[in-house]
């Protein structure tokens, strides 16, 4: 994924703190950055493996968070706690989460 697409998936974020984050999970081996010799500049961040394993607890934690906030009458809608396909992820659509019935077949392509 693309910077400036995990900047539209995060809009509340600064490209500063997104950055400072980027670095920090890269660092920890969550995210792997492709530099791409290219004018201008192409940089790609994808999840590594360890970052891949992380997504069930991931979405146990959005789901107790909207477990918490419908005890607690708090109005936030934080989507559908159920992860995206790969597919979804890497074209960067416009919600972090989807619901499984709205997610294409997983095909391979050529």
């Amino acid at each position: 994924m693309r910077f400036n697409a995990i900047c539209r998936l995060t809009p509340a974020a600064t490209p500063r703190m997104i950055t400072l984050q980027l670095r920090e999970l890269e660092a920890d081996g969550i995210i792997s950055r492709t530099i791409y010799p290219e004018v201008p500049p192409k940089v790609e961040y994808e999840l590594t493996e360890l970052g891949l394993s992380l997504e069930p607890l991931l979405v146990s934690m959005c789901e107790w968070g909207e477990r918490l906030q419908a005890l607690c009458g708090i109005p936030c809608d934080t989507g559908n706690c159920k992860p995206r396909s790969q597919r979804q992820v890497l074209a960067g659509g416009p919600n972090r989460w989807t619901s499984a019935a709205d997610e294409p077949p997983l095909t391979e392509g050529p």
